[in-house]
């Protein structure tokens, strides 16, 4: 019967299951490998950039430690399965899973770690099924409000600034319009705004959801109401359809400062993986 193990603490909401040691193994029987599964995307540059960031993180690791970029939709040949089977195929028999989605208050979260066994029940119904695993699984922790992605944030709209003093920094997620999810959302976004606020000098710093929708209300209150100029930093992987299109078009007519960049490309998120997953393999030696 495979074990299922969540790891420690980095960021994760409180109602989330803290860290349970695994039984100790002889170190000779296992050997662990790393999949990192994100969403997907049609776009082969969307792609690119996560299997870039993976690579950098692989760089970083013992060359005899696998790692597997996987993701959960779209993109065939590389799916979950895919990865676990291509990971088990080289022997491994603890499989690392580093869910690579910004917020714990994703459903995605929440079925893959159903399909991989790691619950047994989902909390909001999927068509996920479940993963062919033979081995362990130990699964991470989304991104939420590592102090890392903060300086990412920040690192990618700090060039918007012009007078730190009379300005607000408005992250903005995707959200959720499901309650328990919802205030997954909130915690970790909240917090993360309040980490970049901290770094960055500004005024104030807050977040606004799409889902349900706050975005145009924040900024019409930072900037028609107090006073200030907005920064607009989208808190997504990669740009795409939300960064392009919805966040601009829920903000017609008002006042704002927006580049559109998301988190990748940067060398944090690489540094980040690599953080999370030397965290990892350090319980696995207790």
């Amino acid at each position: 019967m495979k074990e299922k193990i969540r790891t420690a603490d980095m960021g994760r909401p409180a109602e989330t299951q803290p860290l349970q040691a695994p039984p100790h193994r002889d170190s000779t029987a296992s050997k662990p490998g790393v999949l990192v599964i994100s969403h997907g995307s049609p776009d082969d540059h969307w792609i690119a950039l996560v299997d870039e960031a993976v690579a950098e993180t692989a760089a970083g690791l013992p060359a005899e430690l696998p790692v597997v970029s996987a993701f959960l939709e779209i993109v065939e040949g590389r799916l979950i399965q895919d990865g676990i089977n291509e990971l088990e195929a080289q022997g491994v028999t603890d499989l690392i899973v580093i869910p690579l989605f910004v917020s714990s208050g994703s459903t995605h979260i929440d079925e893959i770690a159903y399909a991989l066994g790691v619950k047994d029940t989902p909390e909001k119904e999927t068509d996920l099924e479940r993963f062919r695993v033979s081995g362990r699984v130990i699964f991470g922790d989304p991104i939420d409000d590592d102090p890392l992605v903060a300086e990412m944030v920040w690192d990618k709209v700090k060039g918007l600034s012009e007078s730190p003093d009379r300005e607000v920094l408005l992250l903005v997620g995707h959200g959720s319009i499901h309650e328990a999810f919802l205030k997954r959302w909130e915690r970790g976004i909240s917090s993360l705004a309040a980490r970049v606020g901290q770094i960055s000098g500004l005024a104030a710093a807050d977040y606004a959801l799409l889902n349900p929708d706050s975005v145009r209300r924040k900024v019409g209150y930072w900037s028609e109401e107090q006073g200030y100029d907005v920064i607009v930093a989208p808190l997504f992987l990669s740009a795409g359809y939300f960064t392009k299109t919805m966040i601009p078009s829920r903000l017609n007519g008002l006042s704002y400062r927006y580049s559109g960049d998301a988190l990748l490309p940067h060398p944090l998120l690489s540094r980040w993986m690599l953080q999370h997953i030397l965290h990892i393999m350090g319980s696995l030696t207790i």
